[in-house]
């Protein structure tokens, strides 16, 4: 029985191409909210062809992720040029753009304008400490308690050596 229904399915599978009918072109799958996150934020010259384009796509079609992805990109040129100078007025569009997350961000970056102006104007971050925090954590968590102290700062200072050799 399972032979008979695989056979007709094959057979309605080729019908089609023995009539000289066109084959359906497979549908592109719809992007997941983190792609499209992940396409908003990356900069424009670093995308690839398939993703530019499918993000184009995706803003002629909705007014609010353009809106967003424009004010996305004001953000990452003042972080590119360590300028804060045009802050003020891109939190006063943030507001205006009538989304309620962009707005939520705005009054959350008012609260604490200055170490935000400090983080675009300085060439200072964190970064590498962070890592070396979740470094720390990812190996605590590995070891569960099963060894001391001296076979953890073995482990971490293994894995300090290992991110400078490969970052």
């Amino acid at each position: 029985m399972a032979a008979e229904q695989s056979g007709s399915l094959r057979s309605a599978a080729i019908a089609p191409l023995r009539r000289g009918l066109p084959i359906d072109t497979p549908h592109e799958r719809r992007p997941s909210p983190r792609q499209v996150a992940r396409w908003i934020t990356t900069t424009p010259s670093r995308r690839g062809l398939h993703a530019t384009e499918a993000l184009r796509r995706l803003l002629e079609h909705c007014p609010e992720l353009d809106r967003t992805h424009y004010l996305v990109r004001q953000f990452a040129a003042m972080l590119d040029a360590r300028d804060a100078t045009p802050l003020p007025d891109w939190l006063k569009h943030l507001t205006a753009s009538h989304l309620p997350a962009l707005a939520s961000l705005a009054n959350a970056i008012r609260e604490d304008q200055h170490a935000v102006v400090e983080g675009i104007t300085t060439p200072f971050n964190s970064g590498v400490n962070e890592g070396r925090i979740t470094d720390l954590k990812l190996q605590k968590r590995m070891m569960a308690g099963r060894a001391g102290v001296p076979l953890l700062r073995h482990r971490v200072i293994l894995m300090a050596g290992l991110r400078r050799r490969y970052p």
